[in-house]
């Protein structure tokens, strides 16, 4: 979103397949996040590598639902049914688990977000949204025209009307190209039926246990830049720049 501080601004008015798409990424990343947390309450454990469960240690737990750091654990029971070394435990406690309605909202919320986002990018290059709007120009990447701007942005100066400002074209391109790509293919990694098709996912994201890990601290960096970018628009004009990316100009 353009937010600029001039009274003097002339109007420019987003175009229809951005305010379109911000709406669908924005409300499926918003089902995401409750749906995400969900997920994550059902089992609050973050591990490294191909595989882990409660039996295995943990790179860290989080204190976020009963099941957390629970030590609650019977005494180890063998399948009968199987021959080896295959064992289970029983829980000393009732569980939290919503994990079926969260995944499957996760899951749905997901494919309107990658759709949404395939359409965003091919209409950002076709129509140069990128290259004239998002991209850095040459000479500007430089540490002190980025401080000199995130301080104009803390003081809340005004910008050039109508144009991005340093910081906000760097962190838009980073958001677009890296974290959101990140989370997708993440989020991917972590289903047995698209890697049974595409193994080399896990290769790339070191297996499913370090992809979900991946998955989780990459959605976290974009719930920072998502409540940044809420803070930036109430201070600039919630209603005034929520009209702008909506209906009006």
């Amino acid at each position: 979103m353009i937010v600029s501080q001039n009274p003097n601004a002339e109007a420019v008015s987003h175009r229809g397949w951005v305010k379109g798409s911000h709406f669908i990424i924005t409300i499926s990343f918003l089902v995401l996040t409750v749906s995400g947390y969900v997920i994550l309450m059902s089992h609050p454990r973050l591990y490294w590598g191909k595989a882990g469960n409660d039996l295995t240690p943990a790179l860290f737990e989080l204190p976020i639902s009963r099941n957390y750091h629970h030590n609650g654990w019977d005494k180890s029971i063998s399948f009968k049914h199987l021959n080896g070394g295959q064992v289970t435990a029983a829980r000393t406690y009732d569980i939290f688990n919503q994990n079926g309605w969260g995944r499957s909202t996760h899951f749905l919320a997901a494919w309107f977000l990658v759709i949404t986002g395939i359409v965003y990018l091919l209409a950002g290059f076709i129509t140069g949204h990128f290259r004239f709007n998002l991209s850095p120009r040459r000479g500007e990447l430089r540490l002190k025209l980025l401080w000199r701007d995130f301080i104009s942005h803390f003081r809340m100066q005004p910008h050039t009307p109508g144009k991005y400002g340093l910081l906000q074209r760097v962190t838009y391109i980073s958001v677009i190209f890296f974290l959101f790509p990140v989370v997708i293919l993440t989020g991917f990694t972590m289903s047995p039926a698209i890697t049974a098709s595409c193994p080399f996912l896990l290769k790339i994201f070191f297996g499913h246990q370090s992809a979900r890990t991946i998955h989780f601290f990459a959605a976290i960096l974009l719930l920072l830049f998502l409540v940044v970018h809420l803070v930036m628009i109430a201070r600039s004009g919630f209603k005034k720049n929520i009209w702008k990316i909506t209906f009006g100009r």
